[in-house]
């Protein structure tokens, strides 16, 4: 594998749109949640969007925001073809390096609990910091 995250523009959006939608929306509809293509697509616009690239092949992509004190992952998305191969656990340790870089103090997420990612979060280092009706909110102390 040839792994690298690469800027995502607005010509990536429909794709990253798909992508999220088709592996959330079992979740969505678990917890009674409504999917809104608009609220995707407007948060779009204030987030930092990466696609997830091995060789020249797109295989997933992330969207992140950040502030004072963590780096946010706030979509995490891989291919379903391109799943169980270690690029979502690459692109974990490649993001904490980001945030050891822009000097802040952690890596944070919001997993859906029934989420099966949730197990690789746990075993990339992440501790969980609380949960409400169907999110688990995870942390990653940068090193």
């Amino acid at each position: 594998m040839n792994l690298r995250l690469t800027p995502a523009s607005a010509e990536h959006l429909p794709f990253a749109r798909d992508l999220t939608r088709r592996g959330m929306l079992r979740y969505y509809c678990q917890y009674d949640l409504l999917w809104l293509d608009e609220a995707f697509d407007q948060a779009w616009n204030w987030r930092e969007q990466w696609r997830v690239m091995d060789g020249e092949v797109l295989v997933g992509f992330c969207s992140l925001s950040q502030d004072s004190k963590a780096l946010y992952i706030r979509e995490l998305h891989i291919v379903e073809s391109a799943r169980g191969q270690g690029i979502g656990a690459w692109v974990l340790r490649e993001l904490d390096a980001w945030a050891a870089q822009r000097r802040l103090q952690c890596l944070r997420l919001t997993v859906f609990k029934s989420n099966p990612a949730r197990h690789l979060y746990l075993r990339e280092g992440f501790v969980e910091q609380g949960e409400d009706e169907c999110f688990v909110r995870m942390q990653l102390t940068s090193h």
